[in-house]
């Protein structure tokens, strides 16, 4: 199969990729390297199986060569006002991937009758009053506060891909996607684990914004890739969570993370920075994607640590 996929340089992008053409399927990848690293698509640029397109999905996009797939994972994500990469520093692009690149996405799954895959995220429960946050809860979201611009854009995406699955019956996919981490993530990303493993790597204090009792729940990429694949070739057409049921605090996570590098430098707490609205717990009700894809995490998260530092070790010493 051919599949189109933005976003193909980004950290989730270029591991989708990978599994793809691992799967024998030939990648059309569009970025337009805002958010996106050449570094992670380079060992694609020679397979004879990856075309790069440099595009901005909220422009209109012409591919000419037949598709059986579209899969739009093209959008800043990283909440950290101090990272270049932030969504707060890139909110009118947020807007516009979210918006205006999925309807460029729809528009050409319609004209070329492919089936269409929008990845989505968990923010889109906002702070979420329910726990765990399986897909029939609305949500909890601040439609004009910090962290609108990435969560309203999803909550557009997702209403719009509904639309054009009622409205145009084009064969439409919605994941929802939970924290995930592993290697080729960005060491300047923002997001919390680089900024701890960095930070741990380089003998600093590992910052922890407010208390650190808020929680997350930390997916291994390989298998929220997994996750993805078993959903693009399912028949499921409403949203489905991806990502691991298991709980850490933002303080153990960090505790966790020194034990694993060795950093004797500790913690600090700071409650004065950091974007607002920090969501106070994070953790998916995975029941629709074990019974619909047989799916669930495999990948513990000492084990996914491991990985991922062993690859901050080496772009650190780059």
């Amino acid at each position: 199969m051919r599949v189109a996929l933005t976003g193909a340089a980004g950290f989730l992008g270029s591991h989708l990729a990978d599994r793809l053409i691992q799967e024998g399927h030939e990648v059309i990848g569009l970025d337009n390297f805002v958010t996106g690293d050449e570094a992670n698509i380079a060992h694609l640029l020679d397979s004879g199986a990856f075309r790069l397109i440099r595009q901005d999905v909220s422009t209109y996009i012409d591919i000419p060569e037949s598709l059986d797939y579209v899969l739009h994972f093209a959008s800043p994500a990283s909440p950290n006002p101090a990272s270049p990469f932030g969504y707060p520093n890139l909110p009118i692009q947020t807007l516009k991937a979210g918006a205006l690149g999925t309807l460029n996405t729809l528009g050409l799954a319609k004209a070329h009758q492919a089936r269409y895959l929008l990845a989505s995220t968990s923010e889109v429960y906002g702070d979420p009053q329910v726990h765990p946050q399986s897909e029939s809860y609305w949500g909890n979201c601040d439609p004009i506060g910090p962290r609108s611009v990435y969560d309203e854009a999803k909550r557009f995406a997702e209403a719009l891909t509904m639309a054009y699955m009622r409205f145009h019956n084009l064969n439409t996919r919605i994941v929802r996607i939970f924290n995930t981490f592993g290697p080729r993530m960005r060491l300047d990303d923002g997001r919390v684990v680089p900024n701890f493993i960095r930070q741990a790597l380089r003998g600093e204090p590992l910052t922890v914004y407010g208390s650190g009792t808020q929680t997350r729940s930390f997916c291994y990429v390989s298998d929220l890739v997994e996750g993805i694949y078993r959903l693009m070739l399912s028949e499921e057409k409403y949203p489905v969570n991806l990502g691991n049921p298991t709980e850490i605090t933002i303080r153990d996570f960090a505790l966790l993370i020194n034990e694993l590098t060795g950093n004797k430098a500790g913690l600090i707490t700071r409650f004065e920075e950091g974007l607002g609205d920090d969501p106070q717990r994070r953790r998916p009700d995975i029941s629709r994607a074990k019974a619909l894809l047989g799916w669930e995490p495999r990948v513990d998260l000492t084990t996914g640590l491991r990985e991922t530092i062993n690859y901050f070790r080496w772009k650190e010493q780059l």
